[in-house]
């Protein structure tokens, strides 16, 4: 796909609002970064505009997360099936925004946080406040960086908009229950098994349910695994370049930049939420929670490389199964499977 000037403008502002995340986050110390490099990603990379709607859904649905993340694991820790039965229902409602259409942003961003504060709310020495305070400003964050993006680097055509196909009520409660059962079972595994630094793991058993179709989870998992390796690649090539100068936040910011710039690009010109948008968002996940003054990301980007292939295959078997159970019963039955 060739890249229009329209095109280049959505890498430059993906790369500058993640990157000024990434910084402002390190000069603040604030915990947490991984929410201000992938946040502006999912704002500026999976919408390809920016309007009230748009950013009220977004800052929406952090503030219900919070409001989840800060409840719930105090209320029923103690009691498991409880927990896991309410963090079903939690997904099963985002899955069926995104399926419906109109508040898709609203359900996809709220799976991604919700998947990522369950995983960190698991561990005691995470804090549950400063998690939800975290969320809530990286979401205002990034809303008020997207302005800022497009105000110095609008779009100079108008958008062109693709009506969604209609879909029916079966395909509709299949796709649901198909991305909730599954993120419900990631969910489960992830608090079962003592994962702490498998936070890209977690994510992308998330992330590839997005197509909620087995043959999407099948071709959204194999780019993911390909972007994930080769977001990886690309950041211990930067660490091979900053050498001990990581705890140069500019040097460190300027790094972020270029990669996010190098995905970003790559994430355009595919078109759709493909290897681009994976390497994008690994590297936001390496650079934004990894990385520190004490921790390069050298041990981070390898044990990624292993983990996040593994948690895949296995997703997508988990997917395998349950597409083929909701389709024995008339009313989850979808025979399109592409």
């Amino acid at each position: 796909m060739e890249l229009t000037q329209d095109k280049l403008r959505i890498c430059l502002r993906v790369a500058f609002a993640s990157a000024a995340g990434l910084l402002i986050s390190k000069l603040l110390n604030w915990n947490f970064g991984v929410f201000f490099t992938v946040y502006p990603m999912l704002l500026l990379g999976m919408i390809p505009v920016l309007n009230r709607f748009i950013a009220l859904q977004f800052i929406a649905s952090s503030l219900l997360t919070s409001l989840e993340i800060m409840i719930l694991p105090s209320l029923l820790h103690n009691w498991p099936p409880a927990f896991t039965v309410v963090v079903f229902c939690l997904f099963l409602g985002r899955f069926l925004l995104m399926a419906k259409g109109p508040l898709m942003l609203f359900g996809a961003s709220g799976c991604v946080s919700l998947s990522i504060m369950l995983h960190f709310s698991s561990y005691e020495h995470f804090s549950l406040t400063d998690m939800a305070i975290m969320n809530i400003t990286a979401s205002v964050l990034s809303v008020a960086l997207a302005y800022i993006g497009y105000a110095f680097l609008p779009n100079k055509e108008p958008l062109v908009t693709r009506a969604a196909p209609a879909k029916s009520n079966n395909q509709i409660r299949h796709q649901a229950l198909l991305g909730a059962i599954v993120a419900t079972v990631s969910f489960t595994v992830f608090q079962s098994v003592d994962l702490v630094d498998s936070l890209s793991a977690q994510v992308a058993t998330v992330l590839i349910l997005f197509p909620m179709s087995f043959m999407g989870a099948v071709e959204s998992g194999r780019m993911r695994c390909i972007g994930t390796l080769l977001g990886c690649a690309l950041g211990l090539l930067t660490q091979v370049f900053l050498y001990s100068h990581y705890h140069n936040l500019v040097l460190l910011s300027l790094s972020f930049w270029l990669c996010a710039m190098v995905f970003a690009r790559w994430h355009v010109k595919e078109g759709v939420s493909g290897i681009g948008f994976a390497g994008l968002t690994t590297t936001g996940i390496l650079f934004g929670q990894y990385i520190s003054p004490e921790h390069d990301l050298v041990y981070s980007a390898l044990y990624r490389m292993s983990s996040m292939t593994i948690a895949i295959l296995i997703t997508l078997c988990c997917v395998y199964l349950v597409h083929k159970i909701l389709n024995l019963f008339p009313s989850t039955r979808h025979e399109i499977t592409s």
